[in-house]
């Protein structure tokens, strides 16, 4: 007998995480947009800093429903700080010249405090999403 592949769809669990990624994605984007239009300076630039490593959480959690937290949670951590690292070598900023989307992910210039607030975005996503796979939401014990 020939064994049924396993599908992303057929893992208890994967859809759902799958949709509420997504809706995790969107809302941190809508967050970091909202950030910008309401304040300025550095509450704007590292409240962004902390929502990119949570929309990389969610691009993790998107790509593999089934990873725990803290991996998803550490994985969007070094993914920031080795964008953030490759600041130092001027790449990102010749290519952030060149796209406004690498501009977006990649930024230009190298900021030793966004290391931390990276930090306190994988915080947040790995507590955010700790709660919800265990079920516990708001009102339950």
């Amino acid at each position: 007998m020939k064994a049924k592949p396993i599908l992303p769809a057929s893992i208890p669990g994967a859809v759902p995480a799958r949709a509420t990624a997504a809706a995790a994605a969107l809302v941190t984007v809508l967050a970091g947009l909202g950030v910008r239009s309401a304040v300025d300076g550095d509450v704007a630039k590292y409240a962004g800093d902390a929502l990119y490593t949570v929309l990389i959480h969610t691009l993790v959690v998107l790509v593999a429903p089934r990873v725990r937290p803290l991996t998803a949670a550490g994985a969007a951590l070094a993914f920031s700080w080795a964008v953030e690292l490759a600041q130092l070598t001027g790449v990102p900023a010749e290519l952030s010249r060149r796209s406004a989307l690498a501009r977006l992910v990649l930024g230009s210039t190298f900021n030793a405090p966004d290391l931390l607030w990276y930090v306190a975005g994988a915080g947040l996503a790995w507590a955010v999403h700790s709660r919800l796979r265990t079920g516990r939401g708001p009102g339950r014990p």
